[in-house]
């Protein structure tokens, strides 16, 4: 083998070995949403609607949004406006699973995306069902029980989190069509600012039905807002996108659904939550856990036996 060529291949996977590191630290980051979640202490809507506003603003200053934004039809703006209303409410119901219940409970939850979108994309796209999609589907049921039998008294939390799970599973596959035609910095930032537009309109009913609610962050609620919003999510947003260049999606897939285990550990370091919760959780939170990684691992087989066929 010529010495160029072994400098290629070590070029390579050099790249590759950064682009792992990379995703790895974007889903470290993201892990973090869930505890700077916990320690502001406004009311979920207007925190979401806080963090909506800076991300899409900091959007603005990325030269890829300019070029992109341009070439985006009427008729599909209006399609990711309405993908962007439904991202702030599984924002708002995420962060109320928080609120409700804890850090932990949210994330457990949060790690059913991957079920609800297998069991709903065939039913958008079409397709059939496929038989193990179905009985993974089927095995998170009894686990998700057994979080709930441990923690019955953050049901309401539980359920929020559960609704935030699916909702996020159906705008996945809505931003899976819009993602092939426009580019992703524009389709964030469309997304991001009718969240935000929609939440702004919201608040004088919300305000409402909340009488009392604080509007104006404290102090350090500002700073744990302006790392939310820029470190958490714009550039994350940034790395991940490099860092896909130069790994599978299976790879990218089975790294995000790290983030779970990424943010309970977090929440076990930060607030102690595994004083306040029973064996029986971690067991099914477990549970809930190896079937995403098993399932992710299965999909990814079946799809390289389609391509090998």
């Amino acid at each position: 083998m010529s010495g160029k060529t072994c400098s290629t291949f070590g070029a390579v996977r050099t790249s590759e070995k950064q682009a792992m590191l990379l995703l790895h630290l974007c889903v470290f980051i993201w892990g973090f949403t869930a505890i700077l979640g916990n320690l502001i202490t406004l009311r979920e809507t207007v925190l979401v609607w806080y963090r909506m506003g800076i991300t899409s603003l900091s959007l603005l200053f990325l030269p890829a949004f300019w070029r992109g934004i341009r070439t985006i039809r009427k008729q599909d703006a209006w399609r990711i406006a309405s993908v962007g209303i439904m991202v702030s409410v599984h924002w708002v119901t995420f962060y109320g699973a928080i609120k409700y219940a804890n850090v932990s409970v949210a994330l457990t939850c949060l790690a059913t995306v991957s079920f609800f979108t297998s069991l709903l994309e065939p039913l958008f796209f079409r397709a059939r069902h496929r038989f193990t999609e179905i009985l993974f589907g089927l095995a998170v049921i009894p686990a998700l029980y057994m979080v709930f039998r441990f923690t019955g008294s953050y049901a309401t939390g539980m359920i929020m989190g559960v609704f935030s799970a699916f909702l996020a599973a159906v705008f996945t596959i809505l931003n899976k069509r819009l993602t092939v035609s426009y580019d992703p910095f524009s389709i964030t930032f469309l997304e991001l600012a009718t969240g935000f537009v929609f939440l702004g309109l919201l608040m004088p009913v919300y305000l409402q039905w909340f009488p009392g609610t604080p509007l104006l962050p404290s102090g350090a609620d500002i700073g744990y807002l302006l790392i939310l919003s820029l470190v958490c999510t714009t550039l994350p947003f940034i790395l991940s996108l490099i860092s896909l260049r130069h790994i599978s999606a299976f790879t990218a897939n089975l790294t995000i659904n790290l983030e779970p285990v990424y943010g309970i550990l977090l929440a076990m370091l930060f607030f102690h939550e595994q004083d306040e919760l029973q064996p029986g959780f971690y067991l099914g939170a477990g549970i809930i856990l190896v079937i995403v990684f098993l399932h992710a691992y299965i999909r990814y087989r079946q799809k390289k036996k389609q391509l090998v066929v």
